[in-house]
């Protein structure tokens, strides 16, 4: 599979995991048949991932994830991402995936809160 196609993957896949709710959809849809998770918070697998995001689905009604940015290189793809977490505050994140014949088999990723006052006038999202 291409890297665009793949870029495409990745964003489609979390608009239907957090978006639209629907972490069991998402992962048939998207991830391969093995699916190896290096976050240390989320169980290995499909399963334990469907289970996971369901809870979190349950606890953070109305989060939103808006894709800032998709890069990709060979099989992987990273995406840039403003989290929205009712209740809670607002995230960036870094994930990255790995890719076989064009599905996710791999995922990790770094999160960081946004703050409400910075110590400079950057953001977290917009290039200089």
């Amino acid at each position: 599979m291409s890297v665009e196609a793949n870029k495409q993957t990745a964003q489609a896949f979390y608009d239907l995991l957090f978006n639209q709710d629907d972490p069991r959809m998402a992962i048939n849809r998207y991830v391969g048949d093995g699916y190896v998770q290096h976050n240390p918070s989320v169980p290995d697998g499909k399963e334990g991932f469907v289970a996971y995001f369901e809870r979190m689905a349950e606890q953070f009604p109305g989060k939103r994830v808006h894709i800032v940015r998709a890069l990709g290189e060979d099989d992987y793809v990273v995406l840039h991402t403003h989290q929205e977490w009712p209740g809670d505050s607002d995230w960036a994140g870094m994930d990255i995936f790995r890719f076989e014949a064009g599905k996710i088999v791999e995922h990790w990723d770094v999160l960081q809160r946004v703050v409400a006052e910075p110590e400079n006038d950057n953001t977290m999202f917009e290039s200089q």
